[in-house]
């Protein structure tokens, strides 16, 4: 059996191509000028990428977060919220393949219809990556003032958190 994908991807290309040259460009041209700013786009934004993933390895390699779920282990038993389900709410905001890879272990680990499953899936849905949008994008257009940006998102992220926890409970709990 053939996967869609691999029809639809090369159909979709043809389509661009054809309706190219039904409008009368020089679609390869156009191509290799749209490669040249992909590439001076890619230089623009390796600065931004670089020091992200190092702060976020800096994160990681520290222990800080061991430190923050010890601390905060107690609160998360009282409320009875798995505390795995931590590493992927700080994470997110920051990183979404690091996200996206602890949910995968939760997934691994606990099963996709377990609570903290559905809890972790509901929370990769309803945040998003914030510190990595406003490093990304906002430093490749120059933009320096980002703290009320930063603050709704977080804020936003946190919001979605919080949301996720008491549908989940409310409705799988």
């Amino acid at each position: 059996m053939i996967a869609i994908s691999n029809i639809l991807i090369p159909l979709l290309v043809l389509g661009v191509v054809l309706y190219g040259i039904i409008k009368k460009v020089d679609v390869y041209d156009v191509f290799i000028e749209g490669a040249k700013e992909g590439i001076n786009i890619g230089i623009s934004i390796f600065p931004y990428m670089l020091g992200m993933i190092l702060g976020i390895n800096i994160l990681l390699k520290s222990n800080f977060l061991d430190v923050i779920f010890n601390f905060l282990k107690p609160l998360f038993d009282f409320i009875d919220i798995p505390i795995d389900i931590l590493p992927m709410a700080l994470l997110r905001p920051v990183s979404g393949s690091a996200a996206l890879s602890i949910l995968n272990n939760i997934l691994t680990n606990y099963g996709p219809d377990s609570f903290i499953g559905r809890l972790a899936s509901t929370i990769q849905g309803s945040t998003d990556t914030t510190i990595y949008i406003l490093t990304l994008y906002f430093g490749t257009v120059g933009i320096k003032k980002i703290r009320y940006s930063l603050w709704a998102g977080l804020i936003a992220d946190l919001g979605g958190i919080v949301a996720s926890i008491i549908a989940v409970t409310l409705i799988f709990g």
